[in-house]
């Protein structure tokens, strides 16, 4: 079956570029030079490939507020990183995937669109803080390259039950609220100016005291007033109410994924260490969401069969179809789908995020009973057709749904390690690196 909540993701270099000075990616070592430093299988990674990684890797640290490792170590945790990023590009590869360049283009757009940039605009923001375009255009590709083989290869197989979404339900269900606003409590443990190592230690290490004290079950509140730094010590550290538009970027991602009462890991930007609790969450849970019932014929790709093959056939398929022959008996014929095939391509009533985005934009897109152009997703090219849509005014069911997503992703990036891992130990890697 085809259908998966995965959601691909864009690099996130870009934001990082956009508060840095350019003197962040100045960086030692930058030159070209092509030793042999990996060897993968039966490809080999090089020290330019090395240097431009880190040269990726070094405004996403400093806009995490993350110290910059020693150099050896550095390069040791990009290279195993990069290796990774060749094993997939590999497997890829071996499965038939690609990115072509207009999808690569549309991914380029959007992320200069989503940071209200020209691509001209980005162009010139990226190249002032050193790095080429054509590397990112090249990292961007990788990016995607990489989701659409984790979703083939992981993501569609994750199946989540019934009775998993009751026992999710019954205990995380606040964390499914929309949230319109939360009320945050801080504690701070400042750091000095350019701080030693054992400084950072110290504190850290204080940081991670206080957090499990407070999991344990110490009052928030008063160790706020004990031990934080913060302009709200006072106050037990309270923060107040927040928009969720307006809370701090240091724990944007924090205000959505925390249940109320939660306690964060400690968070370190250059003024010190902090730790959050989320202490309240006004909300309600979402009431409506559209379904679209749908069917499609699939043709899967393979050593045998090319996207062009996949392609004309599907059109020769709608050309019968706007013809007049019927969708569900060319769908028990033809497709690869053997699960919805049988019902004629059937795939019932969807909800929003149950296929991959691709396979939704393109539902999206249609009137009903109109048949789609051949769409192409990580598991092939279909034809698409909409025979009805309905608003379904059920909190309890969007609920339910929700809990289900939100298991998918869980599921999902436990299983994309263990994918990785047996990738990795399958392979035959050489390191060169400390041997230069």
């Amino acid at each position: 079956m085809f259908l998966t909540t995965a959601n691909c993701q864009l690099t996130t270099l870009l934001i990082a570029l956009l508060i840095l000075s350019p003197a962040v990616l100045s960086q030692p070592g930058s030159e070209s030079l092509d030793a042999i430093i990996a060897v993968v299988n039966d490809d080999v990674v090089v020290r330019s490939e090395l240097n431009k990684e880190i040269n990726l890797v070094l405004p996403q640290l400093r806009q995490q507020g993350t110290a910059e490792p020693p150099r050896a170590q550095l390069e040791k945790q990009v290279l195993d990183r990069l290796i990774l990023k060749r094993l997939q590009r590999q497997r890829a590869k071996e499965l038939g995937i690609e990115i072509d360049d207009a999808t690569l283009n549309e991914a380029v757009m959007n992320i200069a669109k989503r940071n209200n940039l020209s691509i001209e605009d980005l162009q010139r923001t990226l190249e002032a803080g050193g790095i080429r375009f054509a590397d990112f255009r090249d990292d961007t590709r990788s990016q995607i390259l990489t989701n659409r083989l984790q979703s083939q290869e992981v993501v569609s197989k994750i199946r989540v039950t019934e009775p998993e979404i009751d026992r999710f339900l019954a205990k995380e269900a606040g964390r499914l609220v929309e949230r319109e606003q939360v009320r945050l409590q801080h504690i701070l443990l400042a750091l000095p100016d350019n701080p030693t190592p054992e400084q950072l230690k110290t504190v850290e290490t204080k940081a991670n005291r206080l957090v499990a004290e407070l999991r344990r079950g110490a009052d928030f509140s008063e160790m706020a007033v004990r031990e934080s730094e913060g302009r709200n010590a006072l106050e037990g550290g309270d923060l107040g109410w927040f928009e969720m538009g307006a809370v701090p970027a240091l724990v944007g991602d924090l205000a959505t994924t925390l249940a109320a009462g939660e306690v964060s890991n400690p968070l370190r930007n250059p003024s010190g260490f902090h730790i959050i609790k989320l202490r309240e969450i006004k909300g309600a849970a979402p009431k409506n969401v559209s379904q679209t019932k749908a069917r499609h014929i699939l043709i899967r790709t393979n050593e045998l069969v090319s996207d062009e093959d996949a392609k004309r056939r599907l059109l020769q398929l709608r050309g019968r179809i706007v013809s007049g022959e019927d969708f569900a008996t060319l769908a028990r014929a033809h497709s690869d789908d053997t699960g919805s095939a049988l019902k004629g391509g059937d795939l019932g009533w969807v909800s929003p995020g149950d296929t991959v985005p691709d396979f939704e934009q393109a539902m999206a897109a249609l009137a009903p009973n109109a048949v789609s152009e051949p769409v192409k997703t990580p598991f092939g090219w279909h034809l698409v057709q909409v025979l009805e849509r309905r608003s379904q005014d059920t909190s309890v069911d969007l609920l339910r749904l929700k809990a289900r997503e939100a298991l998918q992703r869980r599921k999902g990036e436990e299983a994309i390690e263990e994918w990785l891992r047996q990738l990795r130990d399958e392979a035959y890697v050489e390191l060169r690196l400390e041997a230069e």
